[in-house]
């Protein structure tokens, strides 16, 4: 059966969980139900798919809905067969996930979702790229906040310096400008899963310190040694800045890219995140306070009697998340500088129009499933990355349907 025969192009797993829902919500506003997108959701539970598909209102009423269990490789197999894609938002990812990526590479499906665990990425790249390169599916991890806009800005900036410079850039920082929106609670679930796994097995740890943790064998080392750890100057933007926390898993992503496009940018290229703060005294202060909460965050979690507090009394719980307005007055801002071989520099930016860590995930989301779905995105299959798998097609689906920017300043 080829895919383009299957009773659906999307379906939607752990669609009754918070993001989702608003993935659903989304597709229902955008495309609708029985039109030319053909999409269900699915979950364990019948009763809160049918509650949802009620919450979503009449336009919902004809929205399929089937029973699936993430967990059981079996049901992971049939839902795989049925549909062109898979979007799944069920995790944390090394938890729920392992089966659902095995029946998608096996099977030939297109799959996305919003893993940001890199010791399960490196898993499921052992385990199942060559499957996927045989039989065409693109396994898409790391497709919402982590980590579209960075792996996409780079691509989108690398494609600009080429085009007005006729040279890539040697080196990019990507630096968070501006952002607002709560801590996603799915994403600290996952982060705290990384933590008590680093700390039982000690290759988990080094996977995760490595900066090129997600290359292809043989390809694991480079020019960049490794993440802002403390407060550094950036002489570029005459500003301090602090590390970001999602660097760990994005730079990792972008790195992953440039090795599967096959170096097009050069094999001593480099490539850095950070959050701004601001110049003098002020930016300095700001950016200690940011790396001493950060510190500590990532001390108190690698202990499991501090863990299990803060999972408790302190994190977001998985599932939960900020109301409608919240999400609707969020925002990121991102600054890109790449440095030419020549010296000159090229500046890009990044934005969306909603909170990072719902609003605009659960649209990034979306319009990558339908990407993977309807556009020729050139790519032969394998464990991917969202710049590698979709780039430009995607990059217009952004711009045109999710409220992403991307636009060189110089």
């Amino acid at each position: 059966m080829t895919t383009e025969s299957r009773e659906f192009d999307i379906i939607v797993l752990g669609a009754t969980g918070f993001t989702g829902a608003l993935v659903a919500e989304y597709l229902l506003q955008r495309y609708g139900v029985g039109q030319d997108l053909r999409w269900a959701v699915a979950g364990r539970n019948k009763e809160k798919l049918e509650h949802l598909r009620s919450q979503l209102g009449a336009a919902a009423a004809d929205l399929p809905v089937i029973v699936a269990d993430s967990l059981d490789a079996d049901s992971m197999d049939d839902l795989a067969k049925r549909t062109r894609v898979v979007l799944t938002t069920v995790g944390p990812y090394a938890h729920f996930g392992s089966p659902l990526v095995a029946a998608c590479a096996a099977n030939g499906t297109h799959y996305c979702d919003l893993a940001g665990e890199v010791q399960w990425i490196r898993r499921m790249i052992d385990a199942h790229h060559e499957q996927a390169r045989k039989t065409g599916a693109n396994i898409v991890h790391c497709c919402g906040f982590d980590s579209i806009p960075m792996d996409i800005g780079a691509w989108f900036l690398q494609r600009e310096a080429h085009a007005r410079h006729g040279d890539y850039c040697s080196s990019i920082t990507m630096l968070v400008k501006a952002m607002k929106g709560g801590a996603s609670g799915g994403t600290m679930a996952s982060m705290m899963n990384i933590m008590r796994e680093a700390r039982a097995d000690r290759e988990v740890a080094r996977v995760l310190a490595r900066p090129y943790s997600l290359n292809p064998p043989g390809e694991q080392s480079g020019p960049d040694e490794g993440d802002q750890r403390g407060i550094r100057f950036d002489e570029n933007t005459n500003s301090w800045t602090a590390p970001f926390v999602m660097a760990t898993v994005n730079t990792r992503v972008v790195r992953r890219t440039h090795a599967l496009l096959g170096y097009p940018w050069g094999e001593s290229f480099r490539y850095h995140e950070a959050i701004r703060t601001a110049p003098g005294a002020g930016g300095w202060l700001k950016a200690a306070t940011v790396t001493a909460g950060l510190t500590g965050l990532v001390t108190f979690a690698s202990f499991g009697g501090t863990r299990s507090l803060l999972e408790r009394y302190v994190l977001p719980k998985p599932g939960t998340g900020p109301d409608r307005k919240a999400r609707e007055n969020g925002f990121f801002n991102l600054l890109q500088i790449g440095e030419l071989p020549d010296g000159k520099t090229i500046r890009g930016k990044v934005t969306g129009d909603r909170d990072p860590g719902y609003g605009s995930t659960s649209k990034m989301l979306a319009e990558a499933a339908v990407c993977l779905a309807f556009d020729e995105t050139g790519s032969d299959g394998g464990v991917l990355t969202p710049a590698a798998a979709m780039a430009a097609p995607l990059l217009e689906r952004l711009r045109n349907n999710a409220g992403l920017t991307f636009e060189v300043l110089d």
